[in-house]
């Protein structure tokens, strides 16, 4: 069972190579920008402050992708059968959203690994908007 799990690690591994190099090509302008009001100064980390961020680290979160939402009335709701279809709010080919607990931090597009369903992050909610999310 490990080696599944191992081989589908490495194929995961290389599509993710694959779409750095991918990314590389396509935007060689990105630069990196060190975000200024999340940097601390280089003290280093006592142990107290670790073993706090390793608590904080090792708390489970919920991520999930959302292809759209409907409102639909509780009749509607009832009279779902197979084969039936909900129309979303979005278009075909439009970017899901990724939520972890329920908060928006990131828009991708669905990738098929191994014939297994993946997101690939197209656009990042920034640190500082997510933080202000949180007030």
């Amino acid at each position: 069972m490990s080696n599944d799990n191992d081989e589908d690690l490495s194929m995961w591994d290389e599509a993710l190579d694959e779409q750095a190099e991918a990314a590389a090509g396509e935007s060689e302008q990105a630069e990196a920008v060190e975000l200024e009001e999340l940097t601390e100064d280089d003290t280093p980390i006592t142990g107290e402050e670790k073993r706090k961020l390793d608590a904080i680290l090792d708390i489970p979160v919920t991520i999930s992708m959302e292809v759209g939402r409907s409102n639909i009335s509780i009749r509607n709701l009832l009279q779902l059968n197979q084969g039936s279809v909900v129309e979303l709010d979005r278009v075909a080919g439009e970017a899901l959203d990724v939520l972890v607990n329920g908060t928006l931090i990131a828009h991708g597009e669905v990738v098929v690994v191994n014939d297994k369903f993946g997101i690939r992050l197209t656009d990042v909610i920034s640190q500082i908007e997510r933080i202000k999310k949180l007030k």
